[in-house]
């Protein structure tokens, strides 16, 4: 006969994340956001009222509706080619989430695999792996991107490659320093003794222990490459015209700042809100995977 205990049922873990992020009113916003930019990008061929590269020749620099000489047929005005801003700026999400899921794909796989490698290799191995990426961490990221771009050739596809590049070290330092840790713990020496191999130890036993700061790590790069990726589009180095990129967009109108506002200032706020939003998200997320950050 079994007997019943006290003991409250402890909650599940994808409970208790949500219980610890929804503290942080801040990154609950920075999650909304982050939805309704997903959801926008996702839709974008069937909720933008107009084909993003056709040119409206009569309707050039029209302004928004609320502004005088503005029309609902162009909600957010026209830019310098007669293009519909706002189905601009809806496609261009698609960019620009296309480039933070390629990049933090890229940066993260290959990031971990060495870190992982740098963990458990010999002390020679580690040393050269590390130095390695402290010499790429020396160079200012937006500029090594740049020369990386140069070398390749200016598109989309190359400045990904680039900013993938320039954000491996931090995934590397990060999964080593989380191995270095986990690898003096009980359950990894007790995983050898019962005769676990090298890559059973690495993938399996390791590996999803380290993986709180590296989800964190992700969705801070995630807005660093959309960052990143528009800076490139406007020093010309990134997406090519006509492609709707909302750093191509900034270079292509900055010489009309001064007669048409809105050609700058939207793609400027899109950027910023992207960008904002994904950091709080993932302050959020940091405070809700760390045990040292959960309060009691």
């Amino acid at each position: 006969m079994s007997l019943a205990t006290n003991t409250p049922a402890r909650p599940s873990a994808l409970r208790e994340f949500w219980y610890y992020f929804r503290e942080n009113r801040g990154a609950v916003f920075g999650l909304i956001v982050f939805g309704a930019f997903l959801v926008i990008a996702a839709l974008a061929p069937w909720i933008a009222p107009h084909d993003p590269t056709m040119q409206y020749r009569e309707y050039t620099l029209v302004p928004p509706v609320w502004q005088e000489g503005g029309s609902w047929t162009f909600p957010l005005g026209t830019d310098p080619l007669g293009r519909d801003m706002l189905s601009r700026l809806i496609v261009g999400a698609r960019f620009s989430f296309f480039v933070g899921i390629v990049v933090v794909t890229i940066a993260s796989a290959g990031g971990i695999i060495i870190g992982l490698i740098a963990g458990f290799a010999p002390r020679w191995v580690d040393t050269l792996i590390m130095r390695l990426m402290d010499i790429v961490l020396a160079f200012p990221s937006l500029l090594l991107a740049l020369v990386l771009v140069a070398v390749l050739g200016p598109s989309l596809t190359n400045a990904m490659i680039a900013i993938a590049i320039v954000l491996q070290p931090h995934y590397v330092r990060l999964t080593r320093a989380s191995v270095m840790a986990e690898r003096q713990k009980d359950y990894v020496t007790s995983a050898r003794v019962a005769g676990a191999g090298l890559f059973r130890l690495m993938f399996v036993t390791v590996l999803p222990n380290c993986l709180a700061p590296i989800i964190v790590q992700a969705a801070l790069s995630f807005s660093t490459a959309i960052l990143d990726a528009a800076a490139l589009g406007f020093l010309g180095m990134g997406a090519q015209p006509p492609t709707p990129e909302w750093g191509t967009m900034l270079a292509e109108a900055r010489e009309f700042i001064l007669r048409a506002w809105w050609v700058v200032t939207f793609p400027g706020i899109a950027i910023l809100i992207t960008v904002l939003a994904i950091n709080l998200m993932g302050d959020g997320l940091r405070d809700a995977l760390d045990p040292k950050l959960k309060r009691s």
